[in-house]
């Protein structure tokens, strides 16, 4: 098997491995996968406009606006007057949306301590970095 291929598989096994993780993780919240991502978003990133936010998720505005109305109604998310542009409106975590944010985004760093635990410092460089450029391909 070539080299390629070996790496595709092993992105493939990785994606699968990590999706059902995420699923067990989000089961008991009772959110979807699409919600919680959401709120991981606005948590990294902060408020910002529905268009923005739609796009970081890689989503129609019409499907976040689904997602956004559920989690303004659990109260997780609040919609708000943009400061500058009146035109615009904002979509932010509340408190209970900082508190899951930073509750599952301690889940992940706990399980991304996990997973390279056996990688020394300058193996967890080079995963960064090579993540890093992927990242930029999306």
């Amino acid at each position: 098997m070539k080299e390629i291929e070996k790496l595709n598989h092993s992105i493939i096994e990785f994606y699968d491995k990590f999706s059902s993780w995420e699923q067990s993780v989000v089961r008991d919240k009772h959110f979807s996968l699409a919600q919680t991502h959401t709120i991981e978003v606005l948590g990294s990133h902060g408020a910002m406009r529905m268009k923005e936010l739609a796009s970081r998720l890689g989503i129609t505005t019409g499907t976040l606006t689904v997602q956004v109305d559920k989690l303004v109604n659990a109260g997780f998310i609040e919609r708000r007057p943009h400061h500058s542009d009146r035109r615009s409106i904002l979509v932010d975590l509340t408190d209970t949306g900082q508190s899951f944010y930073r509750e599952h985004d301690d889940l992940h760093l706990t399980l991304t301590q996990d997973i390279t635990a056996n990688l020394d410092e300058n193996e967890r460089a080079i995963l960064l970095k090579c993540l890093l450029k992927m990242n930029t391909e999306f």
